[in-house]
């Protein structure tokens, strides 16, 4: 809860901005009945709006959260690493603080150096937008401490939650089904144990993960020792957090999850659910809003969302959060993990139902009432969001850092691009290689489908390599327009996945267009052996280049 001085800023209550000053507050006391004397004998902390924020957080989310600022009026301070001196973030904002070097140990991961730049600054409160230190608990407290505003849930309630071993145990003690699996983290006998007990495939996870960090699928005894080691090596670099504890592996499972919004005062809906069952290395690449599934069967949606909301109240929980689910094939819901903050793929949820979430995490942090009950929490329509990567897809995913030399984005009816990229930007090699996230809406699934694929085609990307047209190649599969989905899709679509052969007239023109290559560089290479393609002698030689 912002607490007010003589200052005149910008006021939030029960989802209305209004100027708040001194004068204001005497005013509200005034007339405020009974409670005014109260008010009157100690410091005032009715709702009010802040007038700056700082953004604890790099790209694309970033940028989306200084929008949200924007829009209500609040100064924005954004923070940067050496190698994100010249991103879009650092130039949009109002003002901006160098935390270090480019290791996210030595810049976003450093607490001291984010406060140090929030007091620097003046900043009320600081969005920590997602990853880094969005689900620390150490960070949030902090915050508390120094007197600066934590966007985002209670410490406590980060600690119950954003640890996966204490959240399950949250859940069941709420009566929220979980997956079977270990309630603290595991030595390697431990997890052998566990195998032996409940059968292989099983899942080592971190403690503190999320983003498919510091996951590994295990399907033999054998490979424990080294998956765990690699297990607990990922979380530490990941989240400075080594523990891991495993989980009984749901074959084919959908990965079903329900955004949830709270305030202060005890009050909490769900916004619905996101299908991101498209994931790749255990990550969410492609989300949907509503779910296929849960579409067709509606009853869901009040059956998880009930479960959703037991898990989080269980926790004392409030502001934005979201429960995540796996569905096996019978349509039966298990509790994976509550991520506490605001969720990369929310925009679908903010396509479908016109509402802004991080508008909604500003105004309860400064102590505003949820302006709305479930029954007003209306979906119409459905979503789809693209993660844009600079990545190979054909090279397993190998991230593809570099300098853009093109970019066309993607726009028309019912198009919204949350990016962080421009013209002549290099692609920094430190961190995750998120460009943007193209989410588009229609009134129904097939047309949403439909004009995603257009997006997809007007979307261009230069000098780097990216999975643009990999997108478009699934949203292009029958499996996924009839919406069969599961998180082991990609594997399973890039296994039946065949290359055309190329028309007779085409593999002609390509053979004179290699022959002419190579006959005009035969000055800088040798001439290949006789027998040798044109095709790998242009190859070779575009190698020595």
């Amino acid at each position: 809860m912002a607490r007010m001085n003589a200052d005149i800023t910008n006021s939030s209550f029960l989802g209305f901005s209004y100027p708040c000053s001194s004068a204001a507050i005497f005013a509200f006391v005034l007339f405020s009945g009974g409670q005014a004397a109260r008010a009157l004998d100690g410091p005032v902390t009715i709702p009010c709006m802040f007038r700056k924020v700082l953004i604890a957080n790099r790209g694309e989310i970033a940028v989306r959260v200084m929008r949200t600022l924007r829009e209500m009026g609040i100064s924005t301070v954004a923070v940067y690493s050496d190698a994100d001196r010249t991103s879009l973030h650092v130039r949009m904002a109002d003002e901006a603080e160098r935390l270090g070097p480019s290791p996210s140990a030595e810049s976003y991961l450093r607490i001291d150096r984010i406060l140090d730049a929030a007091r620097k600054h003046g900043a009320e409160a600081i969005h920590p937008g997602y990853g880094f230190l969005s689900e620390n608990g150490d960070f949030a407290a902090a915050c508390e401490a120094s007197g600066i505003v934590f966007i985002g849930p209670s410490a406590e309630s980060i600690r119950a939650m954003g640890s996966k071993t204490s959240a399950r145990r949250v859940a069941i003690a709420a009566g929220t089904p979980v997956v079977p699996g270990t309630d603290r983290p595991v030595t390697l006998e431990d997890a052998r144990q566990f195998g032996r007990a409940h059968g292989y495939p099983v899942l080592l996870k971190a403690v503190a993960g999320g983003g498919g960090k510091g996951m590994r699928r295990v399907d033999r005894e054998g490979d424990l020792e080294p998956a765990l080691r690699d297990a607990a090596s990922e979380a530490e670099r990941s989240f400075r957090n080594s523990e891991v504890y495993i989980e009984k592996l749901i074959e084919r499972p959908r990965h079903i999850e329900i955004q949830l919004i709270g305030d202060r005062r005890g009050n909490m809906v769900h916004l619905g659910e996101r299908e991101c069952s498209i994931q790749r290395r255990h990550q969410k690449v492609v989300e949907e809003c509503p779910s296929p599934l849960v579409d067709a069967h509606p009853e869901m949606r009040l059956e998880m969302g009930e479960a959703a909301i037991r898990a989080a109240r269980a926790a004392g929980y409030y502001n934005a959060g979201t429960v995540e689910f796996l569905v096996d094939r019978d349509r039966r819901f298990y509790f994976l993990e509550m991520n506490t903050r605001l969720q990369v793929e929310h925009p679908v949820t903010e396509l479908v139902t016109g509402l802004d979430l991080v508008r909604l995490q500003v105004e309860i942090a400064a102590g505003a009432r949820l302006p709305f009950q479930q029954e007003e929490v209306a979906w119409r329509g459905a979503a789809i969001e693209c993660r844009i990567y600079a990545e190979d897809p054909y090279n397993d995913f190998l991230p593809y850092p570099g300098k853009l030399t093109r970019l066309t984005r993607p726009m028309g009816p019912g198009v919204r691009l949350d990016g962080c990229v421009y013209d002549g930007w290099t692609v920094p090699m430190e961190y995750d290689p998120l460009l943007a996230k193209l989410a588009v809406w229609a009134s129904t699934r097939g047309q949403t489908i439909d004009r995603m694929i257009r997006a997809l085609r007007e979307y261009d990307v230069g000098g780097i390599r990216t999975n643009i047209g990999f997108f478009r190649q699934i949203l292009e599969d029958a499996e996924f327009a009839a919406g069969r989905l599961h998180t082991g899709f990609i594997e399973e679509f890039l296994a039946r996945r065949t290359a055309r052969a190329a028309p007779a007239e085409f593999q002609a023109v390509a053979a004179l267009a290699a022959a002419l290559y190579a006959s005009a560089s035969a000055e800088r290479s040798e001439a290949p052996a006789a027998g040798v393609s044109p095709w790998l002698a242009a190859g070779r030689d575009g190698l020595l280049r």
